[in-house]
């Protein structure tokens, strides 16, 4: 921990002059009013009324620290990208945990899935990985988001999260049922941040250096082992400590235990794609194993802790569509919404200049664009330095080779549902999972289930919702459609 130092430092204002007393208003005599001279008065209090920025409208409740990724295998045959080039290189990271669905100050242990974003500080650009600690999402297409996520945030009318809001909307999504089938089950609630996997959930390219084309999903698997809370155990903690990931989070660090992934990819040859027995592009479905197997990558290990809560994890901002050669989107469909609306919502919450805040820029390259002025423009650009391109100054130039692999295109413009692959039904996996649970875990997930689908006011979608696990399968649609109607009745 930081120690205080011997001689005290001179407090000044924001322009840097010295503050000569900082208990006491200048008032007009000393019973009198204050005065609006009062310079450091009036910056004190003006400041304070813009602490707060809009809060993110997902994600909004999280954590963060600083570290490290370490490459311990060669996979160099499958991606070009620099940072994952050679065994034993490092690139520092950022990553930040969070809940999804609660506002800022929402409880840590609550039954959500948790962002899991990491940022890593490469010598090409930062690469912004942005997942969840479950390998799928509840819906396909980016167009039903805000409508997903307006049914699981509070109510406008009674200003809570309202149980008919959640299980109507997932009663007429049913794509929603394996990861329904995810949240409601023991990793619902992970007992921490560091007790936890993540993963990229979505489909991305990798291209190698010779153009060969693959496609790949990221595990991070916790080198703590998985750990998770009941239900009950977690009401329990988010009543006596609603920030208990994030103290588990900074004391484990200062302790000195350092939380680590393994990471591991599966890797699919592109021309495996289309005929896949699975829509590899679908985030509600996942590649099993047997299929494409776990390949090990390296280490990822975080060990030191924001200094500012505020500056360094409210204001890190992750994006998508932040690529690095070798690497670059899928037609996950949810992905590609989400290349737009996340770079969108910082510049929405942060300005268009918050690449250049500390925890966001560039830090094994310096970024050079011709992006000038705005609010908070803090880089100062080369004397006369030109504002467009092309120039006849010196000014960077564009490089022509692509980031990623161009991918050939079909078809006529226009709405369409995704193309239907061999298995792509919408219950085929949720049963799948399901029937990979023990007993013990089985009762658990339809407790969970039925104690929130039996609050629903309308039965018919109370029978809908009943209907997908039924689809999944006949005892587990059974065993729920038992449970919700006994808490209905009591």
């Amino acid at each position: 921990m930081p120690q205080p130092t011997s001689a005290p430092r001179t407090l000044t204002t924001e322009s840097g002059a010295p503050v000569a007393d900082n208990q006491n208003s200048a008032t007009a005599g000393a019973g009198g009013p204050v005065l609006l001279q009062d310079q450091h008065l009036l910056e004190k209090l003006a400041r304070f009324n813009r602490e707060r920025i809009p809060e993110r409208v997902v994600h909004a409740r999280g954590s963060g620290a600083y570290g490290h990724f370490e490459v311990t295998d060669d996979i160099s045959a499958y991606t070009g990208a620099h940072f994952l080039g050679a065994v034993g290189r490092r690139t520092q990271v950022f990553a930040r945990f969070s809940t999804v669905a609660d506002n800022l100050g929402g409880p840590d242990a609550a039954r959500d899935p948790r962002g899991f974003a990491l940022k890593f500080y490469t010598e090409e650009g930062n690469y912004d990985l942005v997942g969840n600690n479950t390998p799928v999402f509840f819906i396909q297409d980016p167009l039903k988001f805000p409508d997903f996520i307006h049914s699981q945030k509070r109510d406008p009318f009674t200003g809570k999260q309202e149980p008919d809001n959640v299980w109507d909307f997932w009663a007429h999504s049913p794509e929603a049922t394996h990861q329904v089938t995810w949240l409601m089950g023991d990793r619902g609630v992970p007992a921490s941040y560091r007790h936890m996997n993540g993963y990229g959930s979505h489909t991305y390219q990798w291209t190698n250096a010779e153009g060969a084309v693959f496609y790949v999903k990221y595990h991070f698997r916790t080198n703590q082992g998985i750990r998770c809370l009941s239900s009950e155990q977690a009401a329990e903690l988010s009543g006596s400590d609603p920030n208990s990931h994030q103290t588990d989070l900074l004391q484990a660090i200062e302790r000195g235990v350092c939380p680590s992934w393994t990471l591991h990819v599966q890797v699919m040859p592109a021309q495996d794609a289309a005929n896949y027995r699975f829509n590899p592009f679908d985030v509600t479905k996942v590649w099993p194993h047997a299929d494409y197997p776990l390949h090990r990558v390296g280490r990822l290990v975080l060990d030191r802790n924001p200094d500012n809560v505020f500056a360094e994890v409210e204001q890190s901002a992750f994006s998508p569509n932040n690529f690095v050669p070798g690497i670059g989107p899928s037609p996950d469909r949810m992905l590609q919404g989400r290349l737009f609306a996340y770079a969108d919502a910082h510049r929405y919450r942060l300005g268009v200049n918050h690449t250049q805040l500390p925890v966001n820029a560039p830090k094994a390259t310096t970024a050079r664009n011709y992006g000038r002025d705005g609010l908070m423009a803090a880089n100062a650009q080369d004397r006369h330095a030109k504002n467009y391109e092309p120039n006849s100054y010196a000014g960077p130039v564009e490089t022509g080779a692509p980031l990623s692999a161009p991918r050939p295109l079909t078809g006529r413009t226009g709405t369409h549902e995704a193309p239907q692959h061999a298995q792509d039904d919408h219950f085929f996996q949720a049963g799948e999972l399901y029937r990979l649970m023990s007993d013990e875990e089985r009762g658990r997930l339809v407790a969970n289930i039925a104690g929130g689908l039996s609050q629903v006011s309308r039965e018919d979608v109370v029978e809908a919702n009943l209907t997908h696990f039924h689809a999944a399968d006949p005892e587990y649609g059974k065993l729920v459609t038992e449970a919700v109607h006994q808490l209905r009745e009591d």
